[in-house]
């Protein structure tokens, strides 16, 4: 039995149990390969099936649900070829990116990028995935939100689903985040510098950590994978 630890307010029920469901998928509460169906979420959410039905087309949209007529809804599995073309549509954004920053950041969004960093040592303290995953999020968001690319990073949520589950189960799996901190720490510093070559090299090490993690977590949670 799915544990959906949520109740929906009555207003907006579509786009909420939607953002509930999804929220569940991408942070690995409903793993790759769990069944789910239409009743079941509609009584744990106690909403009528309408909502519920409508959420699960959009979602198997998006790639995270499989729908089976006849025999059922699952939890999509991570795509890796999915999560390799995510991975490398963001490496290109993202070595641009920093490299525009390191020319010209507001202030601004550099002490917001400095105080990112001091909550991920807290999050690190407290071996806490799920934030240490939102502050990562955060902190690249940043980086686009400071060069006036903000609608270049919501292009790159559209694509994101399968590499978005692939991270939290890293982060989830293995607590020894100092390397991510640290290449944290080291783009802030570049980008502070005005480093640009700097920073758009620990932006592709640090993106290209996602491969070789990728490979052991097939080798760790074979079912979750395609």
């Amino acid at each position: 039995m799915v544990d959906l630890k949520v109740k929906i307010q009555p207003s907006s029920t579509r786009d909420a149990v939607y953002l509930t469901l999804k929220e569940q998928i991408l942070t690995m509460e409903l793993a790759p390969g769990t069944s789910i169906s239409e009743k079941e979420i509609s009584l744990l959410l106690e909403v009528s099936r309408t909502p519920v039905r409508e959420s699960f087309q959009r979602l198997a949209q998006e790639g995270l649900l499989e729908i089976y007529p006849q025999r059922g809804t699952t939890v999509s599995l991570i795509d890796p070829e999915l999560v390799e073309e995510a991975r490398f549509m963001r490496e290109q954004l993202e070595r641009a990116v920093i490299r525009l920053a390191s020319q010209s950041f507001p202030d601004e969004f550099l002490s917001k990028l400095h105080m990112n960093v001091s909550l991920q040592k807290v999050s690190m303290e407290h071996q806490d995935y799920k934030q240490m995953f939102e502050l990562d999020e955060a902190f690249h968001r940043t980086i686009f939100e400071g060069c006036k690319k903000s609608n270049t990073w919501a292009v790159i949520q559209q694509i994101n689903a399968h590499l978005n589950r692939s991270r939290m189960l890293r982060l989830s799996a293995d607590h020894h985040w100092d390397h991510l901190y640290l290449q944290h720490q080291e783009m802030v510093q570049a980008i502070q510098a005005k480093d640009a070559d700097r920073a758009e090299q620990l932006m592709k090490e640090h993106l290209h950590l996602t491969i070789d993690d990728l490979v052991l977590l097939k080798e760790k949670y074979p079912t979750y994978f395609k």
